[in-house]
């Protein structure tokens, strides 16, 4: 049985720009690339839709340099 992809949403504080955006994108998409990855640098909110956990996806996130608040 597949497992679903389930969107989750995390705060990025740091994200002040597009290209911030665009390194959350790709450090998720490196370990999930059928991930869907929406990022608001206004909002400072980053919304995934992944069949990868919340921990898994904050990690990716924070490995590029950027700290996720709850």
């Amino acid at each position: 049985m597949e497992t679903q992809a389930l969107p989750l949403v995390f705060t990025v504080p740091d994200m002040m720009c597009g290209s911030c955006g665009k390194k959350i994108v790709a450090a998720v998409q490196g370990i999930a690339p059928e991930a869907i990855v929406l990022t608001n640098p206004e909002t400072k909110e980053v919304q995934v839709t992944t069949t990868q956990s919340w921990e898994a996806v904050k990690g990716a996130i924070e490995s590029v340099g950027f700290e996720v608040t709850v």
